[in-house]
């Protein structure tokens, strides 16, 4: 029954996607050709993301995330999160277990928000697409824009949460 219960979202889905291929099978055939494509990416992506934390877990001590990235970091720990963000490779769903390590390792919540925010839009690949087609005078304006806009966004974010709402998140990541 409990694993009925974690699995319920795939379960619901994979259900839909039978009605939909009885319903109508060229839609059904598209659907799963999509969703098979997805996968394919998911198994090339989430590996690497996971030796890499593991990696990260074990060679960068807790007190050392801590000095530069934990309560006490200020603009250092701002800056590393962006950092780290920005040179982070695949898709948003590769941040959450990174963003996951990165709190047990004691990174303060901020950073980790401003590390999610980094992940999702200042990416250096996307940037250096960006100036080759779209201009470096684009490029650099949505980076200036961006950046203050993630860290802003990670504050209010961070004092809109309860300290209790976010001990419970740092509990349940310690536990998982």
């Amino acid at each position: 029954m409990n694993l009925i219960k974690r699995y319920k979202f795939f379960l619901v889905s994979l259900l839909m996607l039978i009605i939909l291929f009885f319903i109508n099978k060229d839609i059904g055939l598209k659907a799963v050709n999509v969703t098979g494509c997805q996968f394919k990416v998911m198994i090339l992506v989430i590996p690497p993301i996971f030796i890499l934390l593991g990696l990260l877990d074990v060679w960068v001590p807790r007190e050392t995330m801590m000095k530069y990235m934990g309560e006490k970091s200020g603009v250092i720990g701002i800056l590393l999160a962006i950092l780290l963000g920005s040179a982070a490779a695949g898709p948003l769903y590769g941040a959450f277990p990174v963003a996951a390590v990165l709190m047990k390792k004691g990174v303060k919540f901020t950073n980790v928000l401003i590390f999610i925010g980094a992940w999702s839009t200042t990416k250096i690949p996307m940037f250096l697409f960006e100036m080759s087609s779209l201009g470096t005078k684009f490029a650099i304006t949505r980076l200036l824009v961006d950046i203050p806009g993630i860290i802003i966004i990670a504050y209010i974010l961070s004092h809109m949460i309860s300290k209790e709402e976010i001990r419970k998140i740092y509990e349940r990541v310690e536990v998982d």
